[in-house]
């Protein structure tokens, strides 16, 4: 697509398979080490499709790399990292000039833009905006008006009235300033944002990927019930609203519940010895305990030491976990949902040395497989002992849904010989990490939650990912909304209304 923008979703440069070009991760660094302040590597590092159309395939840009590289008749393979560093790097200095992708501009110029050098449909869009005005708005500059009518239909579902957008545009400058930032907050007070199926919950769609027929708890599903994954929605709307930190929906030992319309969120109190069913919330039910106390009773069934947000909730659990060993799918939807690094399209991987192991007997090792699994595999052994909805023998119907230590050992034993050797501890980025709670740490402080966040309302705003030419803006908003905002989605969306990319027609 003309303009098209790939790299600022933080994902990882692989430099994937192929008789040149084989080295995960050591190819992510050097490119980067070279072209540091490239649209591709803030934020992230840039996805295997950089140089491959499907690995090992290349790309133009990635056979005009290969050819660049020292045959193997005078550099045998596999070459040495430091080898293989040196020669990249010569490599990609020497197709710099180059038009790869013959789109009639050079592969410097698109990857410090942001465009792809091997995809002639993607080059920058230097044409300058004609500006002028139509009859409504001034074009290409920041139009008060615009926004005003755009922001209404984007935060509170409706069109101003004649006389209310009359008044507005009769007002002075100062004047349509503050009404913005009023507007936007009453908006973001609306069932419209922030209700059931509002929003905020259609942002959360492909992170939960709900599924109805195995829905319990409210609408529950007559077929299967097996977990409520509102909770999900819940904390996610929670961590998204009012002055909360968005990193609660990866790191939260608590429970979020919902009240009726008007609707809010609220961390489910422990105990209601004065509480109704209404103001436990949605989906808590006040239960009481012999004589003496009632409960706020979530759907949740981790012990609070061992929860950490979405990412051990119920639901997880029941659908990404179901009845496997290793959770690969529950670590991998979790990347892709939160972090917006799919590992199924060879994004946000980050190799780990002598991985995988292939404990469980699937075959990973294999050179198609081992390429991913490197990543997903220590990606996924914090998850070990989080059970989903396999019993264990010796107490059938107990440990489904929880945090059960020695689960392998219990449960799968016998299914692969070395089973029981997979550890807890693991990796995520490259980062070392003991418990799922760790994991969750480290993912919610990295530069690609705060990227993928950022994202995900510019899409919904925007309706498509930022241009090459909305970059900068976009790269503001997210490393603001850790360094001015302090994980303050509400305050990052006031700044967003204000960019041109959102207010210029």
């Amino acid at each position: 697509m003309k303009g098209e923008s790939w790299p600022r979703l933080a994902v990882t440069l692989f430099l994937c398979a192929g008789t040149a070009l084989a080295k995960p991760g050591v190819g992510a660094s050097t490119f980067c080490t070279r072209y540091p302040t490239a649209a591709a590597c803030v934020g992230g590092q840039p996805a295997c499709t950089y140089c491959h159309t499907s690995a090992p395939e290349k790309n133009a840009y990635g056979a005009a790399l290969e050819a660049k590289m020292p045959p193997a008749t005078t550099a045998p393979r596999p070459l040495s990292d430091g080898d293989f560093v040196t020669a990249l790097a010569i490599a990609l200095g020497g197709v710099e000039a180059a038009d790869s992708d013959a789109d009639g501009v050079g592969n410097l110029v698109e990857i410090q833009k942001g465009t792809f050098p091997g995809d002639k449909k993607s080059f920058p869009n230097d044409i300058p905006c004609a500006g002028g005005t139509n009859p409504a708005y001034t074009v290409c500059k920041y139009d008060y008006k615009y926004v005003y009518r755009k922001l209404l239909l984007d935060f509170c579902g409706t069109s101003p009235s004649y006389d209310v957008l009359d008044a507005f545009v009769k007002s002075t400058q100062a004047q349509q300033v503050a009404t913005l930032d009023t507007t936007l907050d009453g908006c973001l007070a609306t069932e419209f944002w922030r209700g059931k199926n509002g929003q905020l919950w259609q942002l959360a769609h492909k992170k939960i990927r709900p599924v109805g027929t195995l829905k319990a708890g409210e609408d529950a599903a007559a077929f299967a019930p097996l977990a409520d994954y509102y909770a999900d929605y819940h904390l996610f709307a929670w961590a998204n609203t009012d002055d909360r930190d968005a990193r609660d929906v990866l790191t939260a030992d608590f429970t979020v519940a919902r009240t009726p319309p008007p609707t809010t969120y609220l961390r489910a109190p422990v105990s209601c010895p004065n509480l109704t069913d209404v103001e436990c919330g949605v989906g808590h039910t006040c239960i009481k305990t012999g004589t003496f106390a009632k409960f706020c009773q979530p759907s949740q069934f981790v012990a609070a030491a061992f929860r950490s947000g979405n990412l051990t909730s119920s639901w997880t659990l029941a659908y990404n976990v179901m009845f496997t060993a290793l959770p690969r799918n529950a670590a991998a939807q979790a990347y892709r949902g939160y972090l917006g690094l799919d590992i199924a399209k060879q994004e946000g991987l980050y190799p780990i040395a002598n991985e995988p192991k292939d404990y469980d007997g699937k075959g990973v090792t294999k050179p198609l497989c081992q390429q991913c699994h490197a990543t997903l595999d220590p990606l996924s052994y914090p998850f070990r002992n989080y059970n989903g909805l396999t019993d264990d023998p010796a107490t059938p119907g107990q440990q489904a849904l929880q945090y059960y230590p020695q689960r392998i050992e219990k449960i799968f034993s016998a299914e692969a010989p070395n089973i029981t050797q997979i550890p807890e501890a693991g990796f995520i980025m490259g980062k070392p990490v003991a418990t799922v709670k760790e994991w969750g740490t480290v993912a919610a402080n990295s530069d690609a939650f705060l990227v993928a966040t950022v994202n995900d309302y510019w899409k919904l705003l925007m309706g498509q990912p930022p241009l090459p030419e909305q970059n900068a803006e976009f790269v503001n908003l997210w490393q603001r909304l850790k360094t001015a905002h302090n994980y303050r989605v509400t305050k990052m969306l006031h700044e967003l209304i204000r960019t041109e990319a959102y207010g210029a027609p």
